[in-house]
């Protein structure tokens, strides 16, 4: 009982000692991804837009959580469809009205799981040009855009055969690279790196449901630390 006291007053110093580094506008943790600090916002209370689909059904939820135990207060809204790309998104008036009624302060962006990992041809086509239209969008009424990089399916790309998981993220990797040139070097969270560093430690199948292609609960916090990490600029701790 004594040790376990002891814990508990330590973590209360350590959340006390890191409101006061946050108040001077210091950080007590270093993050994983090495650009992560340089664009960190200092604003604590931050209202951020999520505009996607299925795999960005719950990522919202759990980084509003994690951000809120490390401090920070986040208002969240979304705009998501299942099965959705982004070129639908541009035509739908209720994602467009929502991204257009306040001020938010941060806007993301994330496309079909399928289209960065298309051939250059057909991101061209239909994934870039959608990317650069609401990437306009979001710093048009002052919002910092930021592309949700996605992941590899467990199994590979569907219908091709002999690829797996780290083919796919790979291309996904190159999708989302390009797509953020061309829109003019929008910053990206890169969710799909942190999924295969998790693969690299065995962790994959723990990243999605039984699909195969959906983030598990596990693979929502992965995803949602990623979003702390690169918009606070500093690795929180993965907790439940």
């Amino acid at each position: 009982m004594k040790h376990i006291r002891e814990h508990e007053t330590l973590c209360r110093s350590l959340l006390m000692l890191a409101k006061i580094w946050a108040f001077f506008g210091l950080t007590g943790c270093t993050p994983f991804f090495p650009d992560s600090g340089k664009n960190a916002v200092k604003n604590d209370h931050l209202q951020v837009l999520f505009i996607g689909n299925s795999y960005s059904f719950d990522v919202p939820k759990s980084f509003q959580e994690i951000a809120s135990k490390n401090g920070k207060h986040v208002m969240i809204a979304s705009s998501t469809y299942g099965g959705w790309n982004l070129a639908q998104h541009r035509e739908h008036e209720p994602t467009l009205k929502k991204l257009r009624s306040k001020k938010w302060d941060l806007v993301v962006i994330q496309d079909f799981s399928l289209n960065a990992a298309y051939p250059e041809s057909r991101r061209v086509k239909e994934m870039y040009p959608a990317v650069l239209f609401f990437a306009n969008e979001a710093k048009a009424i002052g919002a910092r855009p930021m592309l949700y990089q996605t992941w590899g399916r467990r199994d590979g790309q569907p219908g091709l055969r002999g690829d797996d998981f780290y083919q796919m993220n790979a291309r996904i990797r190159d999708g989302y690279s390009r797509a953020a040139d061309y829109a003019g070097g929008v910053e990206i969270a890169p969710v799909g790196d942190a999924w295969e560093r998790e693969f690299r430690k065995g962790n994959g199948k723990k990243l999605f449901i039984e699909d195969g292609s959906h983030p598990s609960d596990y693979g929502n916090r992965v995803s949602a630390l990623v979003f702390h990490e690169k918009i606070f600029g500093c690795e929180a701790e993965f907790t439940k």
